[in-house]
């Protein structure tokens, strides 16, 4: 079976760890979550799996092998796809161009390029936002159309870095369907990196959590949930609202 895997990953900053000997895998059709407070290291271990930045030890994996001194770009060609915390828009061009892009990027011819990304803003839902600018977007719809931004080439993994902040309750539900949608009918594996750790708990087969750059816990929703080290790593964290839905019962 496919697999994206890190192998014991450990990054270190001048000196400072930033994260130290992590595993996680991600299979085809998975929805696997990573959580934990702020500064935990777990946009840095994307930006490894992404190729964004380079491991200090350990090991990125596809189907078992090292994906070292690869590129992002190549890595995008080899079906890891990502969304940014920031969007990353091509702010001046329309939405349906913004995927257009990309499909060129990946090879496609321009006529191919247009016709998945007009498919694939229909299936995400967004048809609607297609000859929009997308620096016109809201913040929320922004999120949408990086996601199918993301998805052009149908990836193997796509990686989505909070792409429920500034969410409402009713938009982060729409957003949950649409990443069900992902894994169950494009077969992708997912890697959803959330402070909502609501949806989290929701959507994911399996967690990984972090705290200062080390996997503190592993497991299905309920075991994240009972977990004493988990509840430990989000108390004094600033107002974390989400703690409470660590204590409901599975």
């Amino acid at each position: 079976m496919s697999q994206l895997h890190a192998d014991k990953v450990s990054v270190a900053f001048a000196g400072l760890r930033a994260l130290s000997e992590v595993d996680l895998t991600v299979s085809p059709g998975q929805i696997v979550g990573l959580i934990g407070p702020n500064g935990a290291g777990k946009t840095t271990l994307v930006n490894v799996l992404t190729g964004f930045q380079a491991p200090t030890e350990g090991a990125v994996r596809l189907d078992g092998q090292p994906l070292s001194n690869l590129k992002p770009h190549e890595l995008r060609r080899r079906g890891i796809a990502r969304t940014f915390q920031g969007g990353r828009l091509f702010r001046d061009l329309p939405v349906i161009d913004n995927l257009e892009v990309t499909g060129v990027g990946l090879g496609q011819s321009r006529a191919a390029a247009i016709a998945e990304a007009t498919a694939m803003l229909e299936w995400v839902g967004i048809a609607p936002l297609g000859d929009r600018i997308a620096g016109t977007l809201p913040y929320t719809d922004e999120r949408r159309v990086a996601i199918g931004r993301a998805l052009m080439g149908k990836p193997s993994f796509v990686l989505l870095d909070e792409p429920a902040a500034g969410m409402s309750a009713q938009e982060a539900a729409e957003l949950a369907d649409l990443i069900r949608r992902i894994a169950g009918e494009m077969g992708c594996g997912v890697l959803l990196i959330e402070h909502n750790v609501g949806l989290v708990l929701d959507l994911c087969h399996h967690i990984v959590v972090l705290d200062s750059g080390a996997v503190i816990e592993t497991g299905g929703p309920a075991a994240i949930r009972a977990s004493e080290r988990v509840r430990h790593a989000y108390m004094g964290t600033a107002a974390d609202s989400h703690l409470p839905v660590l204590e409901v019962s599975a």
